[in-house]
């Protein structure tokens, strides 16, 4: 485990470390984990420029005027949109590169709760639309922003990280995937996603974590969970801490690591990644920031052996062609 102390001694040293004016997206970021990243990164770095979207404009205007007091210096700009359609997530890139040339950091905790297997308007297993296709499309839409960054560059995803299990290639949007085995399938389905981007992309990293149980508004409009599925509880504040570690520590440095990150710190090492080797630029990691297991990385091994990386990937362009068509070429 990472302990708290540790990572807060990190996150005390960003402002020292990362130059001023980084430019990070947070998406999902009106309430819960999402929320309280944002505000963490407000708060430590100097002079940052915000994009954050979500769905509520109420708790916009609460967290844009919160913002403001914890960094009088930054500039927060609040993008109203529904992401789980592939076209809002294209406009929504479209209006940040007009106004930018470069992103530091992109973070993404947009998701639902809802087990139903409703689909967008798009013809998307909502859950997946989420999860899945809305990330890997805001990545590589702006994956060229990233890249062309001098300092931080990483891409965060909140999810399942080191959940890892069994994926089922003839249902990958899972819509027929039993329950028991659906938060497995996508963590999967996530993570291999991951690594056929960052395949091209060596001078970014990537970091697909799972943030415990939080008490979210998320975890509360479904009446919580019960004690026996509850494997750790981690309080907001912490989870916000937690989360600005994974963003910025030079632990996840990317795989041609020429980019800058907040310095290791005492007792902090370069973090494994999914293929087991120190600093590969792709991580797995838990609610304490450590990286996937054995157990974890020996499945990954061998779908990707099995050639399900490429499965995966020709599967999300298959799925983004017919969108792309469907919504007039967008």
């Amino acid at each position: 485990m990472v302990f708290l102390a540790t990572i807060r001694t990190s996150n005390s040293l960003i402002s020292s470390t990362l130059p001023p004016r980084l430019v990070a997206v947070f998406v999902g970021a009106t309430s819960g984990i999402g929320e309280t990243t944002l505000k963490k990164f407000a708060k430590y770095v100097v002079q940052p420029r915000l994009y954050f979207v979500g769905r509520s404009q109420d708790a916009a205007d609460r967290i844009l005027a919160e913002c403001k007091v914890l960094n009088p210096e930054g500039k927060f700009t609040f993008m109203k949109a529904d992401v789980s359609l592939i076209r809002v997530v294209d406009e929504i890139c479209e209006k940040i590169r007009e106004k930018d040339k470069v992103v530091n950091l992109l973070f993404m905790s947009q998701g639902v709760l809802s087990m139903d297997r409703s689909e967008t308007s798009e013809h998307v297993h909502l859950l997946a639309a989420l999860n899945y296709y809305s990330r890997i499309r805001f990545i590589t839409n702006l994956l060229p922003l990233l890249q062309a960054s001098t300092s931080l560059r990483r891409v965060v995803t909140v999810g399942g990280g080191s959940k890892e299990g069994p994926l089922d290639e003839t249902d990958f949007p899972a819509l027929r995937v039993p329950l028991p085995e659906l938060r497995g399938h996508l963590t999967t389905l996530i993570t291999l996603g991951l690594e056929a981007v960052a395949e091209d992309a060596p001078g970014v990293s990537f970091v697909h974590d799972y943030p415990g149980t939080v008490e979210t508004g998320l975890y509360r409009d479904v009446g919580g969970l019960p004690a026996s599925r509850i494997d750790v509880f981690v309080p907001i504040k912490e989870c916000g801490e937690r989360h600005l570690y994974l963003a910025t520590s030079s632990s996840f440095r990317p795989l041609r690591n020429e980019g800058v990150a907040v310095p290791l710190t005492d007792g902090v090492e370069v973090a494994l990644g999914i293929n087991g080797e120190i600093g590969s630029g792709l991580y797995s990691v838990g609610w304490d920031c450590e990286s996937a297991s054995t157990d974890v990385m020996k499945l990954l091994a061998e779908l990707r052996e099995g050639g399900m990386v490429d499965k995966v990937r020709r599967h999300t362009e298959i799925e983004f062609e017919r969108i792309s068509r469907m919504d007039g070429g967008i």
